[in-house]
């Protein structure tokens, strides 16, 4: 059959074949036990990423990730966070008045001690807000961070494997986003500590003349670098978001304080899958058999027990809560993957 010069040739149905598999990890401080119960869901089913992005803790879970081999990720992710939970003791209630106080009272725990594996109190920090004492830029010092790293992670693997790396920051001085990547530059342990120094918490990391800080301000889903130039193939990128845009009317001012927290954490990657949609319908217009992009983006809903500070909440039943819950949001997103029908589309977006 002929086709007019003035008509669109139809594009032939996407094939299920060879593709690009991309794994993108937001920041959230103790949030990030999501990802490891997401990453574990993806292993058992067999799904490795050719490329993993993040930032701050996505950072450190993606540098987790890379620089091991793939039959000890799960377990050195494990540890990770076993080394970070506050080991109090179970919560006693599943009531939520008591829940909520048992949650907080971790979370000022942790302001009050850190977390050895993670962060400690810094001097001045807080204190420099006296008038007698001396200036300070951070309220904990994240340094003990680098030793864990160190320990965890394989940085010769992670420099020289088959997977790769990315992790986002932002210059300080000129607020500039700026990503260390494995397929362009060696990354150490100073590059994952700057993706996760959110000001004024940790201090900002020098690196090669910048001063560097968390990106989570500005860009926490940080989807960007797989898109800086059109994938040459057929891409999945699987979104791991620790922050929602959908939450129940806030009856309370802690639930003020933690809804205007998530906005300000999940607008950026909102505005970024929204860029997106808009430059794959134009591609579909333009070429309609070029290469697709499959976005599964899976978020974290935090329970009515969760509270502002629930991203310094590392109580055992909030860390094994949310590694339940991302391997459970998973598994339907990989039901999802597994059931999805390639069609014609250049642009697909799925949050189950």
């Amino acid at each position: 059959m002929s086709t007019s010069l003035n008509e669109t040739p139809s594009p032939a149905p996407r094939t299920s074949g060879d593709r690009d598999t991309a794994l993108v990890l937001a920041g959230g401080n103790a949030l990030g036990a999501y990802h490891a119960g997401a990453y574990e869901v993806l292993h058992e089913r067999g799904i490795q990423p050719h490329w993993v992005v993040g930032a701050s803790i996505g950072a450190v879970t993606a540098a987790i990730i890379v620089g091991n081999a793939p039959q000890d990720r799960v377990a050195t992710l494990r540890q990770f966070w076993d080394e970070a939970t506050q080991h109090t003791g179970p919560s006693i209630t599943d009531w939520l008045k008591p829940r909520q106080y048992y949650n907080g009272l971790h979370a000022l725990l942790t302001l009050a001690q850190g977390r050895p594996n993670m962060f400690q109190h810094r001097f001045p920090g807080l204190l420099s807000a006296l008038p007698w004492m001396p200036n300070d830029v951070a309220l904990f010092d994240h340094s003990p961070l680098l030793g864990t790293l160190n320990r965890l992670v394989d940085f010769d693997r992670l420099n020289g494997g088959d997977t790769r790396l990315s992790v986002g920051c932002v210059d300080v001085e000129t607020g500039e986003e700026v990503y260390f990547d494995t397929a362009h530059q060696t990354i150490r342990p100073e590059h994952i500590l700057a993706s996760t120094s959110l000001l004024p918490s940790f201090p900002p990391v020098e690196i090669e003349g910048r001063l560097l800080c968390d990106a989570g301000y500005t860009n926490n889903l940080p989807l960007d670098p797989l898109f800086v130039t059109e994938p040459t193939r057929d891409l999945l990128c699987i979104a791991v978001d620790l922050f929602s845009l959908q939450a129940p009317r806030p009856a309370s001012l802690d639930a003020v304080l933690e809804r205007a927290n998530d906005l300000i954490f999940a607008s950026s990657g909102r505005r970024a899958i929204a860029g997106l949609r808009r430059e794959y319908a134009l591609r579909q217009q333009l070429e309609p058999n070029g290469p697709g992009v499959t976005l599964l983006h899976v978020v974290y809903q935090a329970a009515a027990d969760q509270l502002a500070a629930k991203s310094f909440d590392y109580s055992p039943s909030s860390i094994r809560d949310r590694w339940a819950a991302g391997g459970r949001d998973m598994l339907r997103g990989a039901d999802w993957l597994g059931s999805h029908t390639p069609d014609r589309q250049r642009f697909v977006y799925e949050s189950p």
